[in-house]
């Protein structure tokens, strides 16, 4: 079968490898699609994160490996004691392996996971892949009414409902939202399936203000000629905002969302930082603000975010489109240019 590999930054090459088959206990799933993350541009671009240059301590794993951790696509056979699902059934992937061992495991937050492995990066496999293997614990079946493109975007949509989740924002109070690429788009949704339809969107790309404009958002700025805490204060009567969400990874978005804050507001990171950043804590200090940060998902993230698409609460109408397996580099240039938005490589 045809899968993209990663061997090093620049490197990924679409090779021929064995077809996996399912163990006791496991899924083989045909890959329907693959959304294309940031974190693998990261990968591509600037430097080994996830992928692991030596054995991963939970996985063994390390480059080459195949890609792809956003997918979906239908169970294809399942090894022996596999009882959650069954050949046919469509379904989605958690990538997150944990060890059930350490600290953050034995806390009750195994996403937090101090050896926290991702299949399609750190662990076996891939979802950029024609067929891949995986526990029959990491496999969510999808309703009828929730198409295999969706089925996809559960990942991506999880990272973003965790994240509101753990801001522990209200209906009524004004969240900000910095960055609007694909998790940004997912905060958006999350908000409002939360009850939370004060938004205020900020991204200095015209072409992804217009598609959260598209899908409903009614206050999207440019911060680049609107200052957020300006924005966030005229729709607050001075207040600001309770909670800013970082979907950027870019120092900036920190410091401007620590300026439009409301006291004892917060700002909870969700994007990846390829560069650090200066901050003086006394920016917090003064209005008992706090950062807190989010990290991928749960399981019940999992579970609301497909049942928030059965109820239509989510669409990739206008943010998703497709390309087949061949043009993945190029999809890699295009997203890095902000010339796309979501990508989907068929398989």
């Amino acid at each position: 079968m045809r899968s993209a590999v990663y061997y090093r930054p620049h490197d990924v090459r679409i090779d021929d490898v064995e077809v996996p088959e399912a163990g006791p206990g496991q899924v083989k799933v045909r890959v329907a699609h693959n959304g294309v993350c940031g974190s693998d541009l990261h990968e591509y671009f600037s430097s080994e994160t996830f992928v692991p240059v030596q054995p991963h301590p939970q996985t063994g794993v390390q480059a080459p490996v195949a890609l792809g951790h956003e997918f979906s696509g239908t169970v294809e056979a399942v090894g022996d004691g596999v009882t959650r699902v069954a050949v046919g059934d469509r379904v989605a992937a958690r990538p997150t392996y944990t060890c059930g061992e350490c600290p953050s495991c034995r806390a009750g937050a195994p996403n937090t996971c101090r050896v926290l492995a991702f299949h399609g990066l750190s662990g076996f496999g891939g979802g950029l892949s024609e067929y891949t293997v995986l526990p029959e614990s990491m496999v969510f079946p999808l309703p009828e009414n929730v198409s295999l493109e969706l089925g996809a975007l559960v990942e991506p949509m999880a990272v973003s409902y965790h994240a509101v989740k753990l801001s522990e924002i209200q209906p009524g109070q004004l969240a900000v939202i910095a960055g609007l690429g694909p998790i940004g788009v997912g905060l958006f949704f999350a908000l409002r399936a939360h009850g939370v339809t004060n938004i205020i969107a900020s991204d200095p790309s015209a072409e992804r203000r217009a598609i959260l404009t598209k899908l409903g958002a009614e206050n999207v700025i440019d911060p680049t000629v609107t200052e957020v805490a300006t924005a966030a204060a005229e729709v607050t009567d001075g207040l600001g905002a309770h909670v800013v969400f970082d979907a950027a990874g870019v120092g900036a978005a920190i410091i401007t969302g620590i300026g439009a804050l409301a006291p004892r507001g917060k700002i909870v990171v969700v994007g990846i930082h390829e560069q650090a950043m200066e901050l003086n804590p006394t920016a917090l200090l003064l209005g008992e603000a706090q950062i807190v940060a989010s990290l991928v998902y749960t399981d019940d993230d999992y579970r609301e975010v497909i049942a928030s698409m059965s109820r239509g609460e989510i669409t990739g109408e206008g943010w998703v489109d497709h390309a087949p397996l061949d043009d993945l580099l190029t999809v890699y240039d295009e997203l890095r240019r902000g010339a796309r938005m979501k990508v989907l490589i068929d398989l």
